[in-house]
């Protein structure tokens, strides 16, 4: 009898413990559940369709276009971007704010940030971590946005910026001064005058930042992507090539910044899908606005067109794919101070809302090694 009620005793605490730990296990399931639902939030958007991130300048907050804000917000339903580098903000924080506040509106759920600066972005996917950095003394107000998502599996750092507008020396080949918008006496197509005058801006030491904040990332494994308004051409685009083509007037320029991205392993994401700049010129500056309120030229007199708008990415342990990049926006572009039509093999998603800015953006679509789309 004792032997049989201890073994009765210990059946039944066995019975206990197991239904305990299948208690346990049921809620951690659930959990693991959730998780993998919220997780796999994420690799819908990145691996299913790819990740889309679009790139645009929006002139002075949309403001100098005739109902430029809401063609905005057309533009954002139509697209509709995972990612989007947005510079020339005006109202930061605000503007940002409103624009989710108007998108949550239309079904469409954004998270955003702009530190009251005039760059910032926009992120279906929530963001981990958001700072503001890569600030160069004396062009303080030329902060980088970054921000951290977990896509694809993988964390991706994605950088915001707007270089510095001031010395945009590319003018000085087509005979006009980058400084005061004025005509010089001829053009300057001596490459090292014309560098010599471009790195009065700080276009040069922002990048150099970035590459010292970008290289934590890269070591950490993370792919990276940056996205803005450089105010600066690439010097992918000015070669042998088009020396005589656009009022560049035989000058052949190795750009700043375009040199230091490249050498430091990041990738032109236009000019990677699209490697001819004679056929695929990819010009984003001035975009030809019909529905402008200010001026679009300011070298009326020359060939002003130039790729200045970009989209560059660092694809660590190769994960990271590029499988589309077009220009956004109208099709037409702006010569010699008048609209005209664009004569260009350029793929361009001309969108039907009111556009917004006198650049056109940028659209690229990315996925990762080992997402089917």
């Amino acid at each position: 009898m004792k032997v049989d009620l201890c073994f009765d005793t210990l059946s039944s605490g066995f019975v206990v413990c197991v239904f305990c730990i299948m208690k346990i296990m049921k809620k951690f399931f659930v959990l693991l559940l959730c998780l993998s639902a919220s997780f796999g939030f994420n690799m819908a958007q990145t691996c299913g369709k790819g990740i889309k991130v679009l790139q645009l300048n929006l002139w002075g907050g949309t403001s100098k276009v005739s109902d430029g804000y809401q063609g905005f917000l057309d533009l954002l339903e139509e697209v509709d971007p995972d990612i989007v580098f947005l510079c020339e903000i005006s109202g930061g924080q605000r503007f940002v704010h409103r624009v989710i506040q108007d998108m949550k509106q239309r079904g469409k759920l954004y998270y955003g940030e702009a530190f009251d600066l005039a760059v910032g972005f926009l992120s279906k996917i929530h963001p981990e971590k958001v700072q503001k950095l890569c600030t160069v003394p004396g062009n303080e107000e030329r902060t980088m946005v970054k921000f951290l998502v977990a896509a694809g599996g993988k964390e991706v750092a994605f950088y915001s910026c707007h270089l510095d507008h001031r010395h945009y020396e590319c003018y000085m080949p087509r005979g006009y001064s980058g400084t005061t918008w004025k005509k010089i006496d001829k053009p300057v197509t001596d490459e090292q005058a014309v560098l010599a005058a471009n790195r009065l801006a700080y276009r040069d030491e922002s990048v150099a930042a970035f590459l010292e904040e970008a290289r934590k990332d890269i070591a950490c494994g993370r792919e990276v992507i940056i996205g803005g308004d450089f105010n600066e051409p690439s010097c992918l685009d000015w070669q042998d090539s088009t020396r005589h083509l656009w009022d560049h007037n035989g000058a052949v320029i190795h750009w700043d910044c375009s040199r230091m991205l490249l050498d430091a392993g990041f990738r032109d994401a236009y000019r990677e899908k699209h490697p001819d700049p004679v056929r695929f010129p990819g010009f984003t500056f001035p975009a030809g606005n019909r529905h402008a309120l200010d001026r679009l030229s300011w070298a009326p007199d020359a060939d002003e067109r130039d790729r200045i708008d970009f989209i560059y990415y660092y694809p660590a342990c190769s994960s990271l794919k590029l499988q589309k990049c077009v220009l956004v926006g109208p099709r037409e572009t702006v010569l010699r101070g008048r609209i005209e039509e664009n004569g260009s093999d350029d793929p361009i998603w001309v969108p039907a809302c009111v556009w917004p800015s006198d650049h056109k953006g940028n659209l690229a679509i990315f996925a990762f090694a080992g997402c089917s789309r």
